[in-house]
């Protein structure tokens, strides 16, 4: 890595990172709920919850949700600063996107057809969300199955009291790498939302498309000229309609899609026209009574994903998954609540592949086969005392049509010390968590193997959060994983081209520390920064930075405008590929690298909002994945309408 680049790390990290202004820093450290289902003071939660606020997001506006993420301390989403259309790797605590769950308004969503059964952020508008909460360590009680290293929460926008409200947002940009000379404008979001309440009923009308160009997947060859870009295209609809019975009792209902396109080059890192198609339908909703000391929530939400992979080798695939978690919080006294509740999810999936010799698809997977039914009790008690000693415990029962019966538990305790204003809190936390094999990978007619069995995972945690005042806030943990019955892509005969995913025998670890730093200074700046230093074993480190920091300093001169300047840095990675020559894999170190970001907004008016960013100032080269392309210098601006 350059001087430059190490120079300017060690400055903003020394100073803090900054992301938000000061509704931001409110909602960051007052109240959290995702580690407990239960509305409870930062202080009182034994948990160190990340929260990316509205007006985060406001200011990264064009920015995709994984980029959004993949500034948070402790996570590497592996990709989202290549093309668009490159899969993204979840990589959190060496965990991989098996070990991630991702919520969407309360609901874990899934893909039944993908390896790792993981849902795909590449489907979700960033435009479309009110805020993120992501707890990190295992949560297989409250979240399940695949809870084992991190918990992703998305909220949808909120709907306005008004009788008819109505936002716009529009950015352009340019979508280039380090060695293009070209800035054409290549990248254009969009996004356009009606919604209201007229007396007890509301509703909410969005649409947004993302089209880039201009980037091609794969690296040309240094001394070749840049292969032709693949093209990213995705559009997202949803309608959700909503009725108050009464002051307590209050339904929803949504629709909607979520579809995109991606070109993609040829695994042997030649230039192609392959094309991924992903088209999903969603639909479900909410449930909620509130009664004198508790609420009672049901969310459900039924999914349906068509992909399709234009190739050398054409496949499809169709999937069908249903999820739904109700439960009760209920409030027993002052200082204890418990959550009782219930989580199912029921998945199938078919896959199709043009055999050799042939030119029609035929079916590889049927639904009949490749489906399992997971339905879940868990309780889990949160006690809070006046004294300062805070305890989250609980307890799940996992039950799987293939698997039957598991028991996963979590303990966690925390104490917070008033000094003044102050307050001290040292948290710790034993969890396990529980991870079923993936369709794919039980029933998949060339890799499957039914005799798979679920990984288990057990993470211990400890930390001090230190917050000052509303203004500052620094924590520090330390965590350590272990993984057994680890399900990976093995080489069973290398002659024949023989592979299955298999167990593996051996145990394996990952450790690390997080540290976070919050500070608002004076009126104007706020800054704050993250470190994370993961240890895995070598199994678990492909692509994960050993070292990894996220800096930015923020300032806002008066209510109208935001200025803001941040930094990341990855250390060094290692990364593995398949040579279409040996036909082996290779293995090899990716260079660190750091980039900086620059970004503006300006209300005009009470109604539109312009805004500008730069990312990757000093058009840094690097790579995410071995030989593929990623984003150098480009500049992104656009305007905002609300009414």
């Amino acid at each position: 890595m350059k001087r430059k680049n190490i120079f300017v790390a060690l400055c903003l990290c020394a100073f803090g990172y900054v992301n938000a202004q000061e509704n931001q820093k409110t909602e960051s450290l007052d109240t959290v709920m995702i580690d407990t289902k239960t509305p409870i003071a930062r202080k009182n939660s034994g948990k160190v919850v990340v929260r990316i606020s509205s007006e985060t997001l406001a200011q990264s506006t064009g920015k995709t949700v994984a980029q959004v993420v993949n500034e948070v301390s402790g996570i590497e989403i592996n990709g989202s600063r290549s093309n668009d259309g490159q899969n993204l790797g979840y990589f959190v605590r060496g965990g991989r996107n098996r070990q991630v769950v991702i919520m969407v308004d309360g609901v874990q969503l899934n893909d039944p057809s993908q390896i790792s059964n993981d849902y795909d952020l590449r489907l979700v508008p960033a435009s479309s969300i009110e805020s993120i909460e992501i707890i990190k360590g295992a949560s297989s009680v409250l979240y399940g199955s695949g809870a084992a290293a991190a918990v992703i929460q998305i909220t949808t926008k909120k709907i306005s009291k008004k009788s008819i409200s109505a936002s716009f947002t529009s950015t352009l940009g340019t979508n280039r790498a380090a060695d293009d000379e070209d800035s054409d404008i290549e990248e254009f979001t969009n996004y356009v939302a009606i919604n209201g309440t007229l007396s007890k009923f509301f509703y909410d009308v969005s649409f947004s498309n993302r089209y880039v160009e201009g980037l091609s997947a794969i690296s040309a060859p240094e001394g070749a000229e840049n292969f032709e870009a693949d093209v990213f295209n995705q559009f997202n609809g949803r309608i959700n309609l909503g009725y108050h019975i009464n002051k307590n009792i209050t339904l929803s209902r949504f629709f909607a899609f979520d579809n995109f396109s991606a070109g993609f080059d040829d695994f042997s890192f030649t230039d192609a026209d392959n094309l991924s198609r992903s088209e999903q339908i969603r639909t479900g909703g909410t449930v909620t009574w509130k009664y004198n000391k508790g609420t009672v929530t049901v969310n459900d939400s039924y999914t349906s994903i068509e992909r399709e992979i234009e190739s050398s080798f054409p496949s499809k695939f169709d999937a069908k998954s249903y999820t739904f978690d109700a439960y009760v919080n209920h409030r027993v006294n002052n200082q204890l609540n418990v959550v009782l509740g219930v989580n199912g999810n029921f998945s199938s999936f078919n896959s199709f592949s043009i055999p050799f010799g042939s030119s029609d698809f035929g079916q590889d997977i049927d639904d009949e086969t490749a489906t399992f039914d997971i339905i879940d009790p868990y309780v889990n008690v949160v006690y809070v005392s006046d004294f300062g000693f805070n305890v989250s415990a609980g307890v799940r029962l996992n039950n799987h049509s293939n698997y039957g019966s598991h028991i996963v538990y979590n303990v966690n305790p925390s104490y917070g010390f008033e000094l003044g204003t102050a307050n001290l809190k040292i948290l710790a936390s034993y969890s396990t968590a529980y991870i079923t094999p993936s369709l794919f990978q039980l029933y998949d007619a060339s890799f499957g193997n039914e005799e798979l069995e679920p990984e288990e995972n057990s993470t211990i945690e400890g930390g001090l959060e230190l917050t000052l005042g509303s203004d500052t806030r620094i924590s520090a943990v330390y965590f350590t994983r272990n993984e057994k019955n680890f399900v990976d892509f093995v080489t069973v005969d290398p002659d024949l081209f023989i592979f299955q995913y298999q167990n593996i025998v051996d145990e394996f670890d990952a450790s690390g520390v997080e540290v976070e730093v919050y500070k608002k200074i004076g009126k104007h700046f706020n800054l704050s920064a993250n470190y994370t230093n993961t240890q895995a074993d070598d199994r678990f480190a492909l692509r994960i930075p050993e070292h990894k920091a996220n800096a930015s300093l923020g300032y806002s001169p008066n209510v109208k405008t935001h200025l803001g300047i941040s930094y990341q840095y990855n250390g060094e990675r290692d990364d593995s590929f398949f040579n279409p020559t040996t036909f082996e894999a290779e293995s090899v170190v990716l260079e660190s690298y750091g980039l900086i970001d620059l970004s503006g907004s300006y209300a005009i008016s009470s109604h539109v909002t312009v805004f500008a960013n730069i990312s990757n100032l000093l058009d840094e080269e690097y790579e995410e994945l071995y030989r593929f392309q990623t984003r150098g210098r480009n500049v992104r601006g656009g305007f905002r309408l609300n009414f």
